[in-house]
């Protein structure tokens, strides 16, 4: 009996390796199904910053035109809303791509336009290299 006791714990122990591969083939077929989702939601993620970043400059420009009379124009930018004595914020951010915001005033779309490339980094595209404005 003893023997028997010995054989079958011997057979227990650990795993074989066709076990761990099915293991593994498991896991790479989960992570191929579930990761493009989170990059997906990723890539939302940094739209809609990008869409709270915009809002937060139109808010600073705004506050601008209500001390000064009139935005500043395309020229001058965005620059003036963190210099002078009166600064509407401490720095002018980028995009969540690490591009500078467009900014024109008088806009297309309204009194200003605020607009980012997109991953791409340059005008047109579509889907996530699409331009983001403002005015969405």
């Amino acid at each position: 009996m003893q023997d028997r006791t010995v054989l079958s714990k011997k057979n227990q122990e650990g795993f074989t390796l066709l076990e761990i591969m099915v293991v593994l083939v498991i896991i790479g077929v989960l992570a191929a199904l579930v990761a493009p989702r989170f990059l997906e939601r990723a890539d939302e993620a940094k739209v809609e910053a990008t869409k709270v970043q915009m809002t937060n400059i139109g808010q600073a420009l705004k506050l601008y035109r209500l001390q000064h009379g009139k935005y500043p124009n395309s020229g001058d930018g965005l620059q003036v809303l963190t210099s002078g004595s009166k600064r509407y914020l401490d720095t002018i951010p980028k995009d969540p791509w690490g591009n500078d915001y467009v900014y024109l005033s008088p806009g297309v779309h309204g009194d200003f336009d605020i607009l980012s490339y997109g991953v791409d980094g340059q005008a047109g595209g579509s889907g996530m290299d699409a331009d983001i404005g403002n005015w969405q």
